[in-house]
């Protein structure tokens, strides 16, 4: 039933619509917004990356430590996300679709990274691990190296990002009811085949969803990282941390070329999640 129509029929009912004047001046002000914080803010990354011409910019990211960082990142992520995909599908099974002991007590734990700063979930990796810390004895005299090495960034960056997959697929799953797999598993299908043949087709736009946040943020994590990692250049060095360093010694050029890459990053982020959450509306 049309709107005007459903109106007149329902007493009390009254016209929602604003005037032109309200709706021109509501959206000016999310344009100035964004031209403000979003589109300048780009505009000065790029054109400062490309100041001095591309030779320049090109040379900036072909410096040995500039790669070294970009392949660690690259390591870091690949660490991170395969580790809380399987962790987050697993959550998000368990809360949705069962009752147990302890099940609002999972569910705060995983927004615990939400509401902690990441220096301070650094700092914890320090005191547990870090020679001083509770287990800092132990990893000395076995001769394991966990904070200021690349095990310590890859466990900070895990304890950041574990929410994001679980926190997309849980009121996804959940939205979705059980009917589907309680019909499979009346049928005669197994545990592993339901979730194959039924769950995951369901579900996958949001599992691509949660990991594209996830590698994203994994990326781009600079305060745990920078907390654990030392700042070892050559060695413990990710590209946000690269870009500090680049920009504290007044390499500027190079510094904006580094972090165009991140800002590239977030732009094809950007255009794959909202693809995905198209997807993911269309199935609730």
């Amino acid at each position: 039933m049309p709107f005007t129509v459903l109106c007149q029929a329902t007493s009390g009912c009254r016209d929602t619509s604003e005037p032109a004047a309200v709706r021109l001046l509501l959206v000016a002000v999310a344009l100035g917004f964004l031209a403000l914080f979003l589109f300048l803010p780009l505009g000065a990354l790029f054109a400062q990356a490309f100041a001095k011409g591309w030779d320049a910019y090109l040379a900036a990211l072909g410096d040995d430590e500039t790669l070294y960082a970009l392949r660690l990142t690259g390591l870091i992520a690949a660490c991170c996300v395969p580790a809380n995909l399987a962790f987050g599908i697993a959550a998000s099974w368990a809360i949705a679709k069962f009752t147990f002991p302890g099940r609002s007590l999972l569910v705060t734990l995983i927004d615990l990274p939400f509401s902690v700063s990441p220096v301070v979930s650094g700092l914890i990796y320090v005191l547990v691990f870090g020679l001083q810390g509770w287990l800092g004895p132990f990893l000395q005299a076995h001769d394991l190296k966990i904070i200021f090495a690349v095990p310590g960034m890859v466990l900070a960056t895990v304890f950041v990002t574990f929410p994001f997959v679980a926190r997309e697929l849980i009121p996804l799953m959940e939205s979705q009811g059980n009917d589907e797999e309680e019909a499979a598993l009346t049928l005669g299908a197994g545990g592993l085949q339901t979730y194959l043949r039924v769950t995951f087709p369901r579900i996958k736009w949001g599992i691509i969803y949660g990991v594209i946040l996830c590698n994203a943020r994994a990326m781009g994590e600079f305060g745990a990282v920078s907390v654990v990692s030392g700042h070892i250049r050559g060695a413990t060095n990710t590209v946000p941390l690269q870009v500090e360093i680049l920009y504290n010694e007044y390499n500027y050029t190079a510094a904006f070329a580094v972090a165009s890459v991140l800002a590239l990053l977030a732009l094809v982020t950007l255009a794959v999640k909202s693809m995905a959450q198209w997807k993911i509306h269309q199935l609730k």
